[in-house]
């Protein structure tokens, strides 16, 4: 009797267990709890998902980079002597501006001079032999040799005074170009030599700006290529010009070295200085763009969400061309005048209901 208690006692147990887990559903299955339905939803409980969209028109595509740069001055030298010697006067001010050719350092010369003056007595006294056993010659008293030797010494004179006035020209040190100049390195009555610095001598107009872009936009490069460059003292754009660039990739770095010109007049740009430059690869008139965040790439390409006929969502495959930093070419899959999804295009599916909202 108690064996069998036992087993009515489990299964009463287990009879309400089974009521307690199905009855929850078999009341949900009731008219009025029908499951969802499998087609699409908006976005909150069946409302249309809110997004925005841009009407598409065409436009210029201006395809550039923003890079940084460094200037350059257009001319620089450490200004240095070519033979050693003593100075005798410096004829500059630190920070002057000189123009080429401008004395600025002189230094002692007197032994060349004295040479210079011992050539010229030596030069007059066989310019007279010469020119007396030249006479001599026309008339046959002496032989052509005897004329040759006087002949030598004259010519050997002349270019021992050629020597020293290239040696006098060295004890004055000129500016090589138009220029400013820096902070002076010497004093009167130094000794100096060709590893001494006198001063640096800069040309900052026009300045020349160095910079690098990637590879791949190696065939976009010519020779008078528009930039626009601005500093962290000036927020103004200046507008450049490309004049040269490296005929190599840089294999570290897989970039290309460019340099381009740009006037200086007021001279508030110096060299070293770091500048944020914004490089004009090409201008494409009535082309049709889309903002980057609205393409969605995918293994078979790309795709974007449009407003369909319907109002709702439509997907679009296309073919995409230049890309900027914010914007994406459309080659084909689009057309003037649609309704691009800028928004929501992670939650939206094909023929969801959308309320757009055009931003443009």
């Amino acid at each position: 009797m108690k064996k069998q208690t036992k087993i009515f006692l489990v299964l009463g147990i287990l009879l309400l267990i089974a009521l307690a887990f199905f009855y929850p559903r078999l009341g949900n299955q009731g008219p009025g709890n029908a499951p969802e339905s499998s087609g699409q939803k908006g976005g909150n409980g069946g409302e249309p998902l809110a997004v925005n969209v841009i009407k598409l028109k065409m436009e210029t595509l201006n395809n550039q980079l923003q890079v940084s740069g460094t200037i350059l001055p257009n001319e620089s030298v450490d200004i240095k002597p070519e033979i050693s010697g003593l100075v005798t006067k410096v004829n500059f001010k630190e920070g002057q501006y000189v123009t080429k050719g401008t004395p600025i350092l002189y230094l002692n010369d007197n032994e060349l001079q004295a040479q210079y003056q011992r050539l010229q007595y030596t030069q007059k006294l066989f310019q007279t032999q010469e020119s007396r056993q030249k006479q001599l010659l026309a008339r046959e008293a002496i032989s052509q040799e005897e004329y040759d030797i006087v002949l030598n010494q004259y010519n050997t004179a002349l270019s021992d005074i050629k020597l020293v006035q290239a040696q006098l020209e060295k004890t004055v040190i000129r500016a090589p170009f138009n220029g400013r100049l820096g902070l002076r390195q010497v004093s009167e009555g130094a000794v100096i030599n060709a590893s001494n610095i006198i001063v640096s001598i800069v040309n900052i107009d026009p300045i020349k700006l160095e910079f690098s872009i990637p590879e791949r936009y190696a065939g976009m490069v010519t020779e008078g290529s528009p930039i626009f460059f601005s500093s962290e003292s000036s927020k103004e754009e200046v507008e450049g010009k490309v004049y040269a660039y490296e005929p190599q990739v840089d294999a570290a770095t897989r970039t290309i070295k460019l340099r381009a010109q740009s006037p200086n007049k007021s001279g508030k740009y110096l060299p070293g200085m770091f500048v944020k430059i914004r490089f004009v690869l090409e201008v494409k008139e009535d082309a049709l763009l889309v903002p980057a965040e609205a393409v969605i790439p995918e293994l078979s390409g790309y795709k974007v969400f449009v407003v369909g006929a319907d109002g709702n969502a439509e997907q679009r495959m296309i073919e995409i061309g230049t890309r900027t930093d914010t914007q994406v070419q459309v080659l084909s899959g689009l057309a003037e005048g649609d309704l691009v999804l800028i928004t929501g295009v992670m939650q939206v599916r094909k023929g969801m209901p959308i309320k757009p909202t055009p931003v443009n």
